[in-house]
């Protein structure tokens, strides 16, 4: 019984050093890959997908300057109240519009955001879960950077 043990360990042993170091010149079955050197991104870029090819955050976000501009200016409402501070990463750019997914609201509300720095966007404010996410507009309204995770506080009615 001991032998037939020994002997399949050697068989599995002796049969994997094959797999890890071929020697007719073939690349292993298994283990690490060969290293391919690194490649950086483009500035500004989204890397993705699409291979080499970037895109640019101005071609997904939709949003116009316009309305931008006046979620920037809307003064606060008169009855609004802190709902809490939360750190922020950057949404799906797909779903266009400024918003924050937040699970400090349980139904979509019109509400407000601030951060750190003082800047103000009006904003639609959607339940979420986990992590807070913001809007690739919101984020270039505010000044912010796609790959910060900025602290802003929350306002609701």
């Amino acid at each position: 019984m001991k032998n037939h043990a020994l002997l399949l360990s050697l068989v599995l042993a002796l049969s994997g050093c094959g797999l890890i170091h071929p020697k007719d010149g073939r690349q292993p079955l298994i283990g690490p890959s060969p290293l391919s050197p690194a490649v950086e991104a483009e500035p500004g870029g989204l890397a993705g997908a699409m291979g080499s090819q970037s895109v640019r955050a101005e071609t997904l976000d939709t949003t116009t300057d316009a309305e931008k501009a006046e979620a920037l200016a809307a003064p606060a409402a008169t009855e609004e109240r802190d709902l809490g501070k939360v750190v922020v990463a950057l949404g799906p750019p797909a779903e266009q519009g400024l918003w924050l997914k937040t699970s400090l609201v349980a139904e979509v509300v019109e509400g407000r955001i601030e951060t750190v720095e003082g800047k103000s966007l009006t904003l639609e404010l959607r339940p979420g879960t986990g992590g807070a996410l913001l809007s690739l507009a919101a984020f270039q309204a505010l000044g912010l950077p796609l790959t910060g995770l900025p602290e802003v506080t929350v306002f609701a009615p």
